[in-house]
Formats: C-alpha cells, sequence, structure tokens
C-alpha cells in the first residue's frame, strides 16, 4: 500500500507498506493492524472512507469499482490519495 506524506509517521516514515489482501477493506485492516491508527485516518465512524481521502487500485479510484469492497489481485498496488481542493 502507498501512503502520502501525511500518514508515513504513522508507518514508522515508509512511503510503502507491503500488504497481503483481497479487498481494500482487509488491505486498510491489515495496515491498521500493524500500524494503529491509520484506519482512524481513512475511514470514518461508519467504517465508511472519508470524504477527502481518494484510494486508487491499479491507478483506478475505488469509488468507480466497488469502493472499500473492491478486489485487489496479486501484485496490485493500493494507493491512499489525499484530495486536493482548490480555487
Amino acid at each position: 500500500m502507498r501512503l502520502p506524506s501525511q500518514l508515513r509517521v504513522l508507518v514508522g516514515g515508509a512511503g510503502e507498506v507491503p500488504v497481503e489482501a483481497e479487498t481494500v477493506r482487509e488491505a486498510i485492516g491489515a495496515v491498521d493492524a500493524a500500524y494503529p491508527g491509520l484506519a482512524s485516518r481513512v475511514l470514518d465512524d461508519d467504517g465508511a472512507l472519508r470524504r477527502f481521502v481518494n484510494v486508487f487500485v491499479a491507478d483506478e479510484d475505488v469509488r468507480f469499482l466497488d469502493g472499500l469492497d473492491t478486489i485487489v489481485a496479486s501484485g496490485q498496488t493500493i494507493s491512499l490519495v489525499p484530495a486536493v481542493a482548490g480555487g
């Protein structure tokens, strides 16, 4: 899983953390189990993806796939990307 600089402090500064999971939800849970605090940063109290966090699996936005239940094939990269706003 690739992490933005804002979340790297939670994983000892690593830009990428290896994880084995079948879905995006499982991947977030696995990283959170190893590095507590990640899930609360990307998921809201209901377990849904926070509004200002984008998640990509193999460069595809999971919001246009199956959300957190998007299947992650072996070797695919999950990227957490903060939303950027401007004007």
